[in-house]
């Protein structure tokens, strides 16, 4: 029988379970996707909790995960675009964790021959996500853009956006984390008490633009150092988006396989780069997200729901 991973109840990892489900089937303009792997995003934590249950509430017994890549299984009348077996990646709400999800077209792309599978599941949400806040932000070449937790799953591919746009990058992360992101061409700052004196010492001309994928204050931070509200993107502070009328650029805005097209061919040729923290079968899913809630991570998280030998180079 066919998995899923569903909740029938609001908590911690324990709620989740592996179900076994009916295989479906390809209706009219519709796709059957064989997932290969589908990746973790912090969003989906507070979903499961009930943190935001009145603007998002749980369908019981509901499904997880959002992005995925995989093999296309079977496609219905009107699709003439994709075929059994395309490989492809793309976006399927509250169900991707799963050994097969049926969406329509358009929440599709091909997966180019030279992206690895677990880099592919990450593209269509972090990968979105990171590009809406660049987007937000509008860095141009010569500029010095701030990234907040610049070694997540997230920052790290905003701050190589901004890059790729010929901005200045600073990335705030723990000190772990420097020679990573230095690696990547971003300049460390440790977060933390003091964090705006750092800032101005790193980048004494100024700060053009700042993006937040962390919450904590960044936003005040942003700010107290001069960097217009229209110049600032933040996916953790809702408040300070109502408070100060600045950007809340996230996957929505992205939420477009033209875009997720263009990221995974970046992806494929290496001029931006996915870091793969962990590959967890689809039955450590638990483990997974107790690892994702310490938010000490570099880069993503993915379940492997097919075996982990179908990866390039597992990573765990």
């Amino acid at each position: 029988m066919p998995r899923a991973v569903r909740f029938s109840r609001y908590g911690g990892p324990e709620v989740l379970e592996i179900a076994e489900v009916d295989r479906p089937r390809a209706g009219h303009g519709q796709v059957v996707v064989e997932v290969v792997a589908a990746a973790l995003n912090p969003g989906e934590i507070g979903i499961r909790e009930g943190v935001f249950a009145e603007i998002w509430p749980a369908r019981f017994p509901e499904g997880q995960g959002n992005d995925f890549a995989g093999r296309v299984a079977e496609t219905g009348d009107g699709v003439p675009a994709f075929a059994p077996g395309d490989e492809v990646l793309g976006f399927a709400p509250r169900a991707a964790q799963a050994d097969f999800v049926v969406v329509g077209p358009g929440a599709l792309t091909a997966k180019p021959a030279g992206l690895g599978w677990a880099e592919a599941a990450s593209i269509a949400g972090a990968g979105a996500t990171a590009w809406a806040g660049i987007e937000a932000v509008g860095p141009r070449p010569g500029e010095t853009v701030v990234v907040s937790a610049a070694a997540g799953g997230v920052g790290v591919l905003a701050a190589q956006l901004a890059r790729l746009r010929g901005a200045t990058v600073i990335g705030t992360a723990s000190e772990g984390n420097f020679d990573f992101l230095r690696d990547l061409g971003i300049r460390p700052v440790a977060y933390g008490p003091g964090l705006a004196d750092r800032l101005r010492s790193a980048a004494p001309d100024g700060i053009d633009a700042y993006v937040d994928t962390f919450g904590a204050s960044n936003v005040d931070v942003a700010l107290a150092l001069g960097v217009r509200p229209d110049r600032i993107n933040t996916i953790a502070d809702g408040l300070a988006v109502q408070r100060h009328g600045v950007h809340s650029a996230a996957q929505e805005q992205a939420d477009d396989p033209a875009i997720w097209a263009v990221l995974a061919d970046l992806v494929a040729k290496g001029e931006l780069t996915v870091p793969i923290a962990a590959v967890y079968p689809l039955e450590r899913v638990r483990d997974a997200y107790r690892d994702l809630a310490t938010r000490h991570v570099r880069g993503k998280r993915v379940l492997a729901v097919k075996p982990l030998s179908d990866f390039e180079g597992d990573h765990r």
